[in-house]
């Protein structure tokens, strides 16, 4: 955090790196809203390929997965917000380029759009999803391609095998069931993030995924602040909410300000725009909820509009 005067309006305050929200579905939102709200960057995590390509210019900065991998029947296929163009059906688990419905032509298919990461589908309570050849066969394909996999988890077994498969990051937070000490570490020791999405639940599963949150970074997990912006009625912006969630998971002070500020997966995203808050940084003796309220009052300025104040 640095002190900082506001060319523009000649505002004190605090500069920080660029804010980043980790999972957003654009055509389920209007994004104009997010830098004024404190949202530099976003990774869209299931749209349309060839309309997210042509997102290149202004704010918020995106990196997208393109479609959903999935199988026939499987999510996010049949909902209502999902058009056909945010999802691949892979019928095959071939490695082999070209090959119809092949797991390595759907991955393909997304890198040339121009995708930074890689999406599957892994919600068993929602239909078929992908064995473990195939799912196997994807991370393979996307890690020949320089991509991480991300994987929508849901159901008994899923985040299990997730882990064990090498995917890189969890789109959400694990809510349906405590995630076992033996599996927290095999994740942590593979480097794995998980994006938290906190704020899309309610009762017994929001309470299982911050008490999952909770163990995973407490054993040194990587946590990613994502909102799944455009499921349900979420602010457009940094969301207090999902904050005082991560909070509530002992995700705090430096380590809150890392989730938000991950560039992850693509660190030239965020250059020349920094995150400014007005006024003065809580104090150390200010109420424990008081940094997420304050971080939540971010905007988006060019860098070169921020004089640091020595």
């Amino acid at each position: 955090m640095q002190p900082v005067r506001r060319a523009l309006t000649g505002e004190a305050g605090t500069m920080l790196p660029a804010f980043v929200d980790h999972h957003v579905h654009l055509h389920l939102i209007d994004a104009a809203g997010l830098p004024r709200r404190g949202v530099a960057a976003v990774v869209d995590l299931g749209g349309d390929p060839v309309a997210l390509a042509r997102r290149v210019d202004g704010l918020p900065r995106v990196s997208y997965a393109g479609a959903f991998l999935t199988v026939p029947g499987g999510y996010p296929l049949g909902r209502s917000w999902a058009p056909a163009d945010i999802v691949r059906v892979v019928t095959a688990s071939s490695r082999h380029p070209g090959v119809s419905g092949g797991a390595r032509t759907a991955v393909d298919a997304q890198v040339d759009a121009g995708a930074s990461v890689v999406k599957v589908a892994l919600n068993v309570d929602a239909g078929p999803v992908p064995d473990d050849d195939t799912l196997a066969a994807i991370v393979a394909a996307a890690r020949e391609r320089g991509l991480p996999v991300v994987a929508h988890a849901q159901g008994a077994g899923q985040v299990e095998r997730a882990i064990e498969a090498g995917v890189s990051v969890l789109a959400h937070a694990p809510f349906d069931a405590p995630v076992s000490r033996r599996l927290l570490a095999k994740a942590v020791s593979a480097g794995q993030a998980w994006i938290s999405t906190l704020d899309i639940h309610r009762g017994a599963a929001r309470d299982v995924a911050i008490a999952n949150v909770r163990a995973f970074a407490a054993r040194g997990g990587r946590v990613l602040y994502g909102t799944d912006l455009g499921n349900g009625p979420l602010p457009v912006g940094v969301n207090r909410r999902e904050l005082l969630a991560l909070h509530e998971a002992g995700v705090r002070d430096d380590a809150l300000i890392a989730a938000l500020t991950d560039p992850w997966p693509r660190a030239e995203r965020t250059l020349g725009v920094s995150t400014f808050i007005a006024g003065p940084a809580p104090a150390g003796a200010a109420p424990a909820d008081d940094v997420p309220t304050w971080l939540s009052r971010a905007t988006v300025v060019p860098t070169e509009e921020l004089t640091r104040v020595d």
